[in-house]
């Protein structure tokens, strides 16, 4: 029989590896890593080192002295129908915009019960502060999750992640519709939050599974906008529908929604993890010819399961507190999405109080942020072809500092938004001019996390799975902390000078990004953790 290991990939046919991702570049520049962490095991080191591209690749022997390489399963060439990339373009797409919808989904719960607290604080007679909690815990849950799921994903595959997480956040959700009382509700909100999280971990490694780098970009702006646009959706929805029915039928009505996506999940989405896949593959040619000597490059992996999720839990948090640079990126995009989700109390109480907007039409206000987002994702493409010049000037030598434009641009659009909207909350100011001002709010923030993202995975490229797992769960906390101390700061600040308190924090944040940019080669070199390779092809 003709060794398998010779039907290998070629660069452009490979499947993507794990992914910590969550916006469209950083997929793009982790090839090299559905790994754990180099060299803390012999193991670790191996796979840290394997890429899709070296799918049939062997290094050593067999127990009978033969050479691994010829048992090695690859996959047929670079147009073997099992490979995901080579799925046809319509079913690709079905997939992506299906699996983007069910994290827009988890992301929509995270918000949409704001809109619950004056129904249940009526009938359970809590605080407001224990009624923000459920947004605290269900957005807490989702920080914790991924560092879990991501790992577990690499023994498991992204599908029965998927299935089995899914089904738990749906019961979860049953708890939160129809818990007797204030805890039960609080618990159902956290697990929901922790067990939907495996879409933050895992979808936007499924997208890039499904698309080479060549065409990334566009399917992966779709998933960009999801844990965006979501919690912008969630007051929109939430707001209308609170006002117009027992406030119950909040949490019902996104029940109903995501039974919906996990029917979608179970009937259409594959596997689609190139790793695990080809694992398969090997198991079926040792059932059909009964030669045991068959693997794929997985099988010969001998890692733990608690390892890989210790150590998926510890790394994180070394590289954040022994690379400057890395701390401060994820500071910055945890303060920008704690601002986001403080705007989830601030824009009641300035729309409601000083623009007279009525409760039902308080979620509309959020349009401005959702239609700045939306423009974020559209500018990406502009993004993308300034790299391409910036890498053409350097004789076509890439460098994680030429996407750093983006974020420079959108260290000016944060603050803009947020002191416009400082500004304009007076009585005597139409309400729109605030929800137009807000929109350059969400263009920044989707800028802010797209640049950071993508930095992260092509400067830290062999610790990308670890500085991206350490940056969402920083986001995460601020997320859930923020909307604490929020109706407090406004109400005690006043509305002008609370917006104009967080403009100054991220004013002050304009420099690094500039520092980065001229700089941040020289930083990277003295890094233990920074990657001065070329880019993958």
């Amino acid at each position: 029989m003709e060794k398998t290991a010779s039907h290998t990939h070629s660069a452009d046919a490979s499947p993507q590896g794990h992914e910590y991702v969550d916006s469209p570049s950083a997929a793009d520049s982790s090839r090299s890593s559905w790994d754990l962490e180099k060299h803390m095991n012999s193991d670790a080191a191996k796979l840290d080192a394997w890429s899709p591209e070296q799918a049939g690749e062997g290094d050593g022997e067999s127990s009978d002295g033969e050479s691994t390489e010829k048992f090695e399963v690859g996959w047929d060439g670079a147009d073997d129908p099992q490979n995901p990339y080579n799925w046809g373009a319509a079913r690709r797409w079905f997939i992506t915009i299906g699996t983007c919808l069910c994290a827009t989904n988890i992301a929509w719960s995270s918000s949409v019960f704001t809109a619950t607290y004056d129904g249940m604080e009526a009938e359970f007679g809590n605080a407001r502060e224990i009624s923000i909690l459920t947004l605290t815990l269900y957005v807490f849950g989702m920080a914790t999750g991924p560092m879990v799921y991501s790992p577990l994903s690499e023994f498991y595959g992204r599908r029965n992640i998927y299935i089995i997480s899914f089904t738990f956040f749906v019961c979860m959700d049953l708890i939160v519709a129809f818990g007797k009382n204030i805890g039960a509700i609080l618990a159902g909100r956290f697990l929901s939050g922790l067990a939907g999280s495996a879409f933050i971990a895992l979808a936007g490694g499924t997208v890039s599974d499904l698309f080479p780098k060549k065409s990334l970009g566009l399917p992966m702006s779709f998933y960009t906008m999801a844990p965006l646009m979501g919690p912008s959706l969630g007051p929109i929805t939430g707001n209308f529908i609170s006002a117009n029915a027992y406030w119950r039928w909040v949490p019902r009505v996104m029940l109903c929604f995501t039974g919906g996506c996990l029917i979608f999940i179970i009937l259409f989405v594959p596997e689609t993890f190139g790793p695990v896949l080809l694992r398969r593959k090997a198991q079926k040619l040792r059932k059909q010819i009964g030669d045991e000597r068959y693997k794929a490059p997985i099988e010969h992996l001998s890692k733990s399961v608690t390892k890989t999720v210790l150590l998926s839990l510890k790394r994180p948090f070394q590289i954040m507190l022994g690379d400057s640079m890395v701390f401060f990126l994820c500071l910055y995009t945890s303060i920008g999405l704690g601002i986001n989700y403080l705007f989830f109390d601030a824009f009641p109480l300035v729309f409601e109080n000083n623009k007279g907007i009525k409760s039902e039409f308080i979620g509309l206000t959020f349009l401005g942020v959702l239609v700045g987002v939306i423009i974020g994702v559209i500018a990406q493409q502009y993004w993308t072809k300034l790299y391409d010049q910036l890498t053409a000037k350097n004789g076509g030598v890439p460098k994680p500092e030429f996407r750093l434009p983006q974020l420079i641009v959108s260290s000016f659009a944060v603050p803009i938004g947020l002191f416009g909207f400082a500004f304009t909350t007076y009585k005597s100011v139409h309400w729109i001019v605030p929800i137009i001002l807000s929109s350059f709010f969400g263009f920044g923030l989707h800028s802010l996390l797209a640049a950071v993202f993508t930095y992260l995975v092509e400067g830290y490229r062999l610790y990308a799975a670890s500085v991206l797992a350490g940056n969402n769960f920083m986001r995460g906390s601020f997320a859930a902390g923020f909307p604490l101390f929020g109706n407090q700061m406004f109400e005690r600040l006043g509305y002008q000078w609370a917006a104009a308190l967080l403009g100054f924090i991220t004013l002050a944040c304009i420099p690094f990004p500039i520092l980065f940019y001229k700089h941040g080669e020289i930083l990277r070199a003295k890094s233990k953790y920074g990657y001065l390779g070329g880019d993958s092809p």
